[in-house]
């Protein structure tokens, strides 16, 4: 059985090889020699996608981590910081993912360019934190985008806008991989254009190709020349990741023989947060574990917030000489994430994708620093786009902190309906954003519409019934309420 699977394997990486090439062979232009690497990094993921059947990990040799693998974050701030804050800061380059649309959120085009506070879009949040950084320290901290294919035009066009700001701006863009046929493993593309049937044949796959793909561009050569040491890594739809000080001391301090070299903000796990991938202690190695690589008998006991109590908030710390010593040596090792697909036309694909934070268990005294919820704010759908948008958080110099009139921690839970699934709709139901300070739980489900000045307290239920609409009037005040049936207020 073996030697026959083993066959199979070998035909299989073969055809795909003959596939590939002929795909090759349409490339024209500079765009060939970039889908040549694109395509040798392809190979590499297909040849190990082969390779593993079954879950990744063996459930009885995952332990918790050691105690020092996971710092709290109240003590590496207790380090206090140094007088020469540039000179740390001179060393360091923001790398924000921009790969995804906002199609989720009913938006066409980059999710970056989605307008989330005062007319701010979360990239000009991104820039006016970083030119904020660089006139407060007289510092150079440039800004890194990470674009697919899909961003990469129009991100391009909009950041002209920036050229008077104080930070530099430097892309590059992530791999171009092609779909997999599920049933016969092959390529769906017939050739490498982007356009009309191929339109849904090629996709990025994953942010754990920031490696290849940064090294490929040869920025990180350039970076490194320029006398550049780290890279602070996160989702750009993550509002909480602004540059933190303190981390940043805390590596650049450290002796040089014991550097650390990759570094994982986690935050303590809430029940909205079962699915991330948490830090487990695995083969002597501090290693991240998603929940696709749980075997499903264990998958109850990985949601478990009393087994793993953080979760990965992909906002990471990595030393950029030690990227390049791996991408060198090959020994980039990330697991396999298939993700499976319908495209049009109702063909079953998948797509292999790898994590950012699965490469943890590849660099030298890799650590994790249990931050505060704060530095954990990602704007996925319109609810969390609410909270943004309300009087619980305010704005400076592009960050977004909490109200200090906000007594509790943590935000309040909200749940908005399909109603307001996208921004468009979202914003015509609003006219203005209501007082949410002292909120604790919000659910509205169907035709629902709020005036001006509307107050929420404590839990607000609304649901306006199939058919049914519910129009809030402007300064009510709603505290503890459950609100059903039909509510019309007309202009006369």
């Amino acid at each position: 059985m073996a030697q026959f699977q083993e066959v199979m394997r070998q035909q299989l990486e073969s055809s795909m090889h003959v596939e590939l090439e002929k795909l090759l062979s349409t490339a024209k232009g500079a765009g060939a020699e970039v889908s040549k690497k694109d395509f040798e990094g392809f190979r590499k993921l297909f040849h190990r996608f082969l390779q593993v059947k079954g879950p990744s990990v063996e459930w009885p040799k995952i332990n918790r981590p050691p105690e020092d693998s996971i710092q709290p974050y109240d003590k590496i701030k207790a380090k206090g910081l140094p007088d020469n804050i540039a000179d740390s800061l001179n060393k360091l380059v923001v790398v924000k993912l921009n790969g995804g649309l906002g199609t989720s959120m009913g938006c066409k085009g980059p999710k970056s360019l989605i307008s989330v506070r005062n007319e701010n879009t979360f990239l000009d949040l991104t820039v006016q934190q970083i030119e904020h950084l660089n006139k407060t320290y007289n510092a150079d901290v440039p800004l890194v985008l990470m674009n697919s294919f899909n961003t990469d035009e129009d991100t391009k066009k909009i950041l002209q806008k920036y050229t008077h700001h104080r930070v530099k701006i430097h892309t590059f863009n992530q791999s171009r991989y092609p779909r997999i046929n599920k049933e016969s493993l092959l390529p769906v593309a017939k050739d490498m254009g982007m356009t009309g049937e191929n339109g849904d044949v090629w996709y990025p796959p994953g942010h754990g190709d920031i490696y290849a793909s940064f090294y490929n561009s040869g920025l990180l050569e350039q970076l490194i020349a320029e006398g550049k040491e780290y890279i602070f890594v996160s989702n750009i739809d993550n509002l909480g990741a602004t540059v933190d000080l303190y981390i940043l001391n805390h590596l650049v301090s450290q002796p040089n023989g014991k550097r650390c070299e990759f570094i994982m903000e986690v935050t303590d796990k809430t029940r909205a947060d079962v699915k991330g991938g948490t830090l487990i202690q695995y083969d002597g190695k501090l290693r991240l574990l998603e929940i696709a690589q749980v075997p499903k008998a264990h998958v109850d006991e990985f949601k478990s917030v009393t087994k793993f109590k953080i979760f990965n908030t992909n906002n990471l710390w990595i030393s950029l000489s030690a990227i390049k010593r791996l991408q060198e040596q090959n020994a980039m090792d990330m697991e396999i994430i298939v993700n499976p697909k319908t495209i049009d036309g109702g063909l079953n694909v998948i797509q292999l994708e790898t994590a950012v934070g699965a490469a943890i268990k590849c660099f030298d005294n890799a650590l994790g620093i249990n931050v505060p919820r704060s530095r954990f704010l990602p704007v996925k759908t319109t609810s969390d786009l609410l909270l943004v948008m309300s009087n619980l958080y305010s704005l400076d110099a592009g960050s977004l902190t909490m109200s200090e009139k906000r007594e509790f921690p943590t935000t309040p839970h909200v749940k908005l309906g399909s109603s307001f699934t996208k921004v468009q709709e979202y914003i015509t139901r609003f006219e203005s954003i209501p007082d949410m300070l002292e909120l604790d739980h919000l659910t509205v489900s169907g035709d629902v519409t709020f005036g001006k000045h509307v107050s929420l307290k404590g839990t607000v239920i609304i649901i306006a019934n199939h058919g049914d609409r519910i129009d809030i009037p402007a300064g009510s005040m709603l505290e503890n309420k459950i609100v059903s049936g039909n509510l019309r207020i007309l202009d006369h």
